[in-house]
């Protein structure tokens, strides 16, 4: 399969991890999809990740990502969508960062600031590329 947006392929590992009720996804690594991780788990949408070294059976790093569930197996996570694409990208600047789900859900940027959730991005003043929403 070639991998032409990397980042649709992170989130529908999620998704389809969700759907099947595992506890954890491996996803092959970058410094994006550890940024996005870094905020999953911020937001308190992910229990956590851990990044995993090469060996024998995988080419390059990976990231293993805990999902997270309520009591009673209900996924933290509802939904989650890719909203800029290779194809079609999306750019917003300080004044239209997207609320998702009236401020419920997270926005999330690929800002000059490094990758941070629409209301840091709005906080600190930066539009950017709008990676991801998650509710």
């Amino acid at each position: 399969m070639s991998m032409t947006d990397p980042i649709a392929d992170f989130l529908t590992r999620i998704r389809n991890g969700i759907m099947a009720a595992h506890e954890t996804v491996e996803i092959p690594s970058s410094n994006l999809k550890k940024e996005l991780a870094r905020i999953l788990r911020e937001q308190g949408y992910i229990d956590g990740f851990e990044t995993v070294e090469p060996d024998s059976g995988h080419a390059g790093e990976r990231i293993v990502v805990k999902l997270k569930y309520t009591e009673n197996r209900t996924s933290v996570i509802s939904g989650i969508r890719r909203i800029s694409r290779p194809g079609q990208r999306t750019y917003v600047d300080a004044k239209h960062v997207p609320k998702v789900l009236g401020g419920m859900g997270t926005a999330i940027l690929s800002t000059s600031h490094g990758v941070m959730t629409g209301h840091d991005a709005r906080k600190a003043g930066v539009g950017g590329e709008v990676v991801a929403e998650v509710w």
